[in-house]
């Protein structure tokens, strides 16, 4: 389900990428909040642009669809490095721990759409998986070297841990609790490690 800017070789004009960008900001949220059915007429209008724009980038809903969950997990991947880089393997793995919650999210804006895209494209779903597997054992693996938390868990382990958390908390509460809960599992976590007195254990506003 490729759009049609995926089909050229050709760079992207930054007025189109701009574009693609608003479109896909606007529908990630309009999807997390009313669901994929949302009308794509209204996604163009949030984002600012005319149909015919949105048409271009994203022939179909399902495209437009597609390259939400796409954007989705690579934002909670590529975020890794910018954590790690920005301060301490500890408040990188919390900030990414958060960040996980904002992406269940949005995938669940998504999930009836992905049931169908999951039996079509199955290696997505692998590569997806392998790819956020990817970025929770580096920021697991650097705050274990840290000393910020106990070597207790595997990067599947994590991933299991917090996807449990995000689906018992359904409700109109969902971040707030979902965080609440995130926050204890990394005090777990960070419960005897060698470097637990610098841990702050909150959640971050």
């Amino acid at each position: 389900m490729a759009s049609v800017d995926a089909l050229t070789d050709r760079p992207m004009r930054k007025d189109a990428q701009r574009n693609r960008d608003l479109l896909l900001s606007a529908a990630s949220q309009l999807f997390a909040e009313h669901g994929v059915e949302y009308p794509l007429e209204d996604i163009a209008r949030e984002a600012g642009v005319g149909i015919g724009t949105l048409y271009r980038h994203f022939p179909t809903r399902a495209a437009l669809i597609e390259a939400v969950y796409r954007r989705e997990v690579a934002q909670l991947c590529d975020s890794v490095d910018g954590l790690l880089a920005a301060g301490t393997a500890n408040d990188a793995l919390e900030a990414w721990m958060y960040n996980f919650v904002s992406y269940v999210a949005a995938k669940r804006g998504l999930s009836s759409a992905l049931k169908d895209m999951m039996a079509a494209e199955p290696d997505l779903f692998t590569v997806t998986r392998s790819s956020i597997r990817e970025a929770a054992d580096k920021v697991l693996t650097a705050a274990v070297a840290e000393g910020a938390i106990r070597a207790v868990v595997e990067a599947d382990d994590l991933i299991r841990a917090m996807g449990a958390i995000c689906m018992v908390t359904d409700d109109a509460g969902y971040s707030d609790r979902a965080i609440t809960l995130v926050s204890l599992l990394l005090d777990g976590l960070r419960a005897g490690a060698p470097g637990a007195g610098t841990a702050s254990g909150l959640p971050r506003s």
